[in-house]
């Protein structure tokens, strides 16, 4: 068993955020954690322990620059070092909190950070990767931060009504009705984010405006926030309609699962489209998430993995 003795362990808050990491980090690191008194207590293999040592080493750094370590902090480090970026983690600073009416949003992976980051600094960002790792739900965080800052006058989702068997037609209730559980995720998202009443005042005045795809042709979106989201059930046609509908001072955010394809022909995505013409222009950036970055139930990120498996074999 390797022994640390790291002074900040007498820190109350540090010990408290690796309390609770334990569990989560003896997991990944492939080893067994213990806090006893100022000490941390490592056990297990020994190429292992020297890593999490290393590791550690680094959050120790970090804290003794003043970082206020945060429970996701500890996972993104972490997520920098097994991509071999220890020379990276030097430069490494926790992601300011969006604080929204509701609650306050941070990114729980490295490839969250880097989405937001992203969105901080481009026009046009793509999120691609399975569900449940985060895409709408810090797009739509990153759009409600834009708004409350007034870098933008409104806010514009999307989505488009893929009919899963079912034609619209055939449906119960108006348009409005028959298209609104193809927009309820959005629903969902913006007022787990922000408080009902604000949620249906901003929606009532038209500043939130939610809408299937169809309703975007020939429309320029200036001052707004735009995020389209399911993408990979567009066509090329469409993808292309929603691409050249960003006006000046526009933010627009693509996000898609390219695991779940609705289309009649799969490989007409709108979205593997655009990965193929667009990833090499200048000021276009696609930001790829996996199971690592699953922030739903623990279950999900095992179900992914044996589906990813699964297609790899089938190919």
């Amino acid at each position: 068993m390797e022994k640390i003795e790291h002074p900040f362990f007498r820190k109350n808050s540090f010990t408290g955020v690796l309390d609770k990491n334990l569990k989560k980090l003896e997991k990944r690191l492939g080893i067994s954690l213990s806090v006893r008194g100022n000490s941390l207590m490592i056990d297990g293999n020994q190429e292992k322990v020297e890593f999490a040592k290393y590791y550690f080493e680094k959050m120790k750094a970090l804290e003794e620059k003043g970082a206020s370590l945060k429970e996701e902090d500890f996972h993104i480090a972490l997520d920098l070092l097994e991509e071999g970026g220890s020379h990276h983690l030097k430069d490494f600073s926790p992601a300011e909190a969006l604080n929204l009416s509701r609650k306050s949003v941070k990114p729980k992976s490295l490839n969250q950070q880097e989405f937001i980051n992203a969105i901080n600094t481009y026009d046009l960002v793509f999120g691609i990767g399975p569900a449940g790792t985060g895409k709408t739900y810090l797009a739509m965080a990153m759009a409600l931060s834009f708004l409350q800052n007034k870098s933008v006058n409104r806010i514009i989702l999307i989505r488009p009504a893929v009919e899963a068997g079912e034609k619209l037609g055939f449906l119960p209730g108006d348009m409005q009705q028959k298209i609104n559980p193809y927009l309820r995720p959005l629903y969902d998202a913006l007022f787990d984010l922000t408080e009902t009443e604000q949620a249906n005042k901003l929606i009532e005045k038209g500043i939130i405006e939610i809408a299937p795809l169809a309703y975007m042709r020939g429309r320029t979106l200036n001052n707004a926030f735009i995020i389209l989201d399911e993408a990979q059930n567009t066509t090329k046609e469409q993808m292309k309609m929603m691409l050249t509908r960003s006006g000046f001072n526009s933010k627009m955010v693509i996000t898609a699962d390219i695991t779940q394809i609705d289309l009649p022909q799969p490989n007409k995505s709108g979205v593997l489209h655009a990965l193929k013409i667009l990833s090499s222009i200048n000021g276009i950036v696609f930001t790829h998430f996996n199971e690592k970055d699953v922030v739903r139930h623990r279950l999900v990120q095992k179900i992914i993995k044996a589906y990813q498996k699964a297609e790899a074999k089938s190919r």
